[in-house]
C-alpha cells in the first residue's frame, strides 16, 4: 500500500473519489507520487514552497476526464483546489494563488514565472518518460531540472519505477 500519509490526512482517499480515470494510469496516483518526489528535489535546490509543490502533485490532474487531448483539466484542477482550501494545512491565500497558477497553467509550455509554479511545472515535465517523451532540456524551466543528473533520476522512475506496494 502506498503512504497515504505524504499527503494531509485523507485528503487522498476524497481526491481518489473525484479521480475519473484508472488510479494506477498514466495520470493516475503513481504519477503523482512521482510529480511529488520529482518537485521535493528540486524544491531543495530552487527554493521553491515544498506545501505547494506536494500539493500541486494531487491536483495538477485530479480533474482529468481523459488520458489524451483534455485542454481544461489544468483549470478544473485549480477550481476543485479552491473547494479543498480548507482541508489544506498552512494553505493562505498567496499559497493557494500560486497552487491555482501552476494547475491552470501546467501544461501551456510556459518556461517562465514564479520559481515554486515552475518547480511545479517541471516536476510534472520530467514524468514524461511514462507516456515515451524525453523531456526536452529547452522546455524545462529551471536549471534544477535541466541537470543531466536529475534528468536521468527522473527518467528511470518514469520508465515505470512506480512508487512501492499499491493503493
Amino acid at each position: 500500500m502506498h503512504d497515504l500519509t505524504l499527503f494531509p490526512a485523507g485528503l487522498v482517499e476524497k481526491l481518489r473519489s473525484q479521480h475519473r480515470l484508472d488510479w494506477h494510469g498514466i495520470h493516475g496516483w503513481p504519477h503523482w507520487v512521482r510529480v511529488r518526489e520529482n518537485g521535493l528535489a528540486l524544491a531543495a535546490v530552487t527554493g521553491a514552497d515544498p506545501l505547494v509543490v506536494e500539493l500541486f502533485a494531487l491536483f495538477h490532474d485530479i480533474a482529468r476526464w481523459n488520458d489524451g487531448f483534455d485542454p481544461g483539466h489544468g483549470r478544473r484542477g485549480a477550481e476543485m483546489a479552491a473547494l479543498f482550501a480548507a482541508e489544506l494545512g498552512g494553505l493562505d491565500a498567496s499559497r493557494l494563488e500560486l497552487l491555482q497558477l501552476a494547475c491552470a497553467h501546467h501544461t501551456d509550455g510556459t518556461i517562465d514565472g514564479d520559481v515554486t509554479v515552475l518547480t511545479c511545472w517541471d516536476a510534472d515535465r520530467l514524468d514524461l518518460g511514462r507516456v515515451g517523451t524525453v523531456p526536452r532540456p529547452d522546455r524545462l524551466c529551471t536549471e534544477a531540472a535541466r541537470d543531466p543528473a536529475i534528468r536521468r533520476w527522473a527518467w528511470a522512475r518514469s520508465l515505470g519505477q512506480s512508487p512501492q506496494g499499491s493503493t
